[in-house]
């Protein structure tokens, strides 16, 4: 079998390390499985993409096809028109997509015009909120795909009920978790321990990009500075992404113990993680990495997507309003955050699953 794997974005290169290491392997014990990396080049920032490749030992794309930048519609339409002639030049059996974003929808569309089928990683997952343009993303791509390869039983729950078939949904867990169990030992310090002389469990990461929170200036302000009063002056770490950096050039927000930087590396980004008291953030992955390292997370959105990080894990869905951070961060400081488990096959062994399953597929 001849596999095309997509990655496009940041979130997608920690799901495909794993899943290129199960294809290897399996191709070294004699299995007629082979892959063709294709890198759309959403994500063309060196920190947000080739330092990923580098970290994650991601060998170098069969092909870079360059189709970043531009209005959600010019970037889709670049991946689209650049992955078609990809797609026909190199034929696959499958084309294997991860995630939501643009890449994952543009490319699986392309691979169903061409009469390839797709695979879906991370399939099924939902937030109900059709304005985040990922869920567009998920919608088209289940839509499409022939495979689903899920992270939970709401996943496979939210595609029985859209109509897909029990033989074609498989629950595999979750390749971000293969990812973050391979790499734990190789965690190391950011410059910025040392700047904000850091202490373990005694600081706060702040992850924020989502339009409801960084598009208007005093929104970002807001959230900002509650989250600032709330810190009982211990440092407050924020790695700015680009979305938000546009946004926060003007608004003006300081204090002595705002730590901003520029995006990090996986490896720097997770050790410090791993070491914070909590996580404030309007991610859906990092919701995930905190729940299997059992650090206590809020997340400032109205819905997610990853429902399991709440029921199951350490996340606490807060809402946008910041109001909703001081009873929160209150529980925190009194040592009443819920513990929390690990989602079930969140085990590190889910791209050795897949693979599994690649190959018996006719």
């Amino acid at each position: 079998m001849k596999i095309t794997i997509i990655a496009g974005a940041r979130p997608n290169f920690m799901k495909i390390a794993p899943i290129i290491d199960a294809i290897r392997r399996a191709a070294s014990g004699g299995t007629d499985i082979r892959y063709r990396l294709v890198h759309t080049g959403q994500h063309y920032d060196k920190k947000m993409s080739q330092e990923f490749f580098e970290q994650l030992d991601i060998p170098e794309p069969d092909a870079n096809l360059e189709a970043g930048g531009g209005t959600q519609a010019e970037q889709t339409a670049n991946i689209m028109v650049r992955f078609e002639k990809e797609l026909m030049e190199h034929p696959a059996d499958l084309v294997l997509v991860v995630g939501d974003v643009t890449s994952t929808m543009a490319c699986s569309i392309v691979a169903k015009k061409l009469h390839t089928r797709v695979a879906h990683v991370e399939a099924g997952i939902r937030s109900g909120d059709i304005r985040m343009p990922e869920e567009v993303n998920r919608l088209v791509t289940d839509a499409l795909t022939d495979y689903y390869f899920t992270t939970s039983d709401i996943a496979n729950e939210n595609l029985r009920r859209s109509g897909v078939t029990e033989e074609r949904i498989f629950f595999v867990g979750n390749t971000m978790i293969d990812t973050l169990i391979k790499q734990m030992p190789r965690l190391r310090k950011p410059p910025v321990w040392e700047t904000a002389e850091l202490q373990p469990k005694a600081y706060f990461v702040v992850t924020l990009h989502r339009p409801a929170n960084v598009d208007q200036e005093g929104q970002l302000r807001v959230l900002l500075q509650e989250i600032i009063a709330l810190s009982r002056g211990l440092p407050v770490i924020f790695p700015v992404h680009p979305r938000t950096a546009k946004v926060l050039a003007n608004a003006g927000v300081d204090a002595p113990n705002l730590y901003m930087t520029g995006p990090m590396s996986y490896l720097e980004f997770n050790y410090l993680v791993r070491q914070a008291k909590a996580v404030i953030t309007d991610s859906g992955g990092i919701t995930e990495e905190t729940t299997v390292m059992g650090i206590p997370c809020m997340t400032l959105r109205d819905s997610t997507e990853r429902p399991e990080t709440c029921l199951t894990g350490t996340n606490e869905l807060l809402g946008t309003s910041p109001e909703a951070l001081r009873p929160a961060m209150e529980r925190l400081f009194a040592g009443a955050w819920k513990k929390g488990g690990i989602p079930a096959l969140w085990d590190g062994r889910t791209a050795e699953r897949i693979v599994g399953h690649l190959v018996e597929l006719k």
